[in-house]
């Protein structure tokens, strides 16, 4: 880490770091972790800068737990594009959801026998993988964690925001709207697939933000993030518990909620919130239906990953554990923010390699 300085620089003021170029996304507004993987570690504002060209062609291996949503898809795109700018290879798998554990180990695994010189997994269980990239470090073969969490202390790096930071920051929203001593509002909880680490880190953020406030949660519903699947647990809360004043979840939970609070006329009854930001998120707050949504540059952390490995197998100086600032978007600044550093571009289909 001696040279580190010449690749992060001390952090401005400014959040929003962004281009009119795909390629040239940096320098970005991040931050790692001091000291890595730890789960209580100091959190030091960096700009990231990656590498300029790679020395090689490298064969990289991308495992996402699915490609259901926007928000994968955005990754995708940020993995794809620093790839091409790169210059190195890139095979992607997806699960095809947070049910395919075994499925994803054996993905993983024909990947590494097909000659993958690193591996990033976007995992679907923070513990359910550490046996499979212990096999993988022993070939010392990188792996990178990408999003969504691992516990494997054999992991070379981190590509990831703290999805407790991205929970409670949608919690400190609503907390400040409703203080304490104001009248309570009931709100109905959807924080994604029961078991996932993202999803336990943010449900953990989201109620410890909202302690002492008049926020009350009323309900708290796991589930896979498809849109019916959502759908469905958002039809069955409303249904149980009409008092609901606030829908909060993930962002496939706050798309699907607009058309259900739609058909019952439940417009400025019933607000809704996302912990992560996708396109149908945006979208949402542009036109009045979603009230804000923290954003975690899913396209930013898909890049610095293939960065990471890149500086890895080159034997480079890089950064253990980073992510991107988090910053929340609503009505107030969402014109200001550089959309291409956060969301995938319109009409972007899922790239699997290069």
């Amino acid at each position: 880490m001696k040279l580190i300085a010449r690749f992060l620089l001390a952090s401005s003021a400014t959040l929003f770091v962004g281009s009119a170029h795909a390629g040239d996304w940096f320098p970005y507004d991040a931050a790692k972790v001091e000291p890595p993987f730890s789960a209580n570690g100091k959190s030091v504002d960096v700009k990231y800068i990656p590498l300029e060209k790679a020395s090689k062609p490298w064969k990289l291996c991308i495992s996402f737990p699915h490609m259901k949503d926007a928000y994968w898809l955005g990754v995708d795109y940020g993995v794809v594009e620093e790839s091409k700018r790169l210059g190195v290879k890139m095979n992607l798998v997806e699960a095809g959801g947070y049910t395919e554990l075994n499925k994803q180990i054996s993905q993983i695994e024909d990947c590494v026998a097909s000659g993958a010189e690193a591996v990033l997994i976007g995992a679907i269980s923070s513990d359910g993988l550490n046996n499979v990239i212990a096999e993988i470090a022993k070939k010392k073969i990188p792996v990178i964690d990408l999003v969504n969490g691992i516990s494997s202390p054999e992991l070379s790096a981190k590509s990831l925001v703290s999805f407790y930071t991205m929970g409670a920051e949608a919690g400190a929203y609503l907390a400040k709207k409703h203080p304490a001593g104001s009248p309570d509002v009931a709100v109905g909880w959807f924080p994604g697939p029961a078991g996932a680490g993202w999803v336990e880190a943010a449900n953990k953020g989201f109620l410890d933000a909202i302690k002492g406030s008049a926020v009350k949660v009323l309900q708290t519903k796991y589930g896979d993030t498809g849109k019916e699947v959502q759908q469905k647990l958002v039809e069955d809360a409303l249904q149980a518990d009409p008092s609901i004043r606030y829908v909060v979840g993930t962002a496939v939970t706050a798309e699907a909620a607009q058309g259900v609070i739609r058909e019952r006329g439940l417009k400025g009854k019933v607000d809704i919130l996302a912990f992560y930001m996708t396109p149908g998120v945006y979208e949402g707050i542009k036109r009045g239906f979603i009230l804000a949504s923290p954003a975690d540059s899913m396209v930013v952390q898909g890049r610095v990953a293939v960065d990471q490995a890149v500086r890895i197998l080159e034997g480079k100086d890089y950064v253990k554990h980073v992510g991107p600032k988090i910053f929340v978007v609503d009505s107030t600044n969402i014109n200001k923010v550089s959309r291409e550093n956060i969301l995938p571009p319109d009409g972007f289909k899922p790239v699997f390699n290069n």
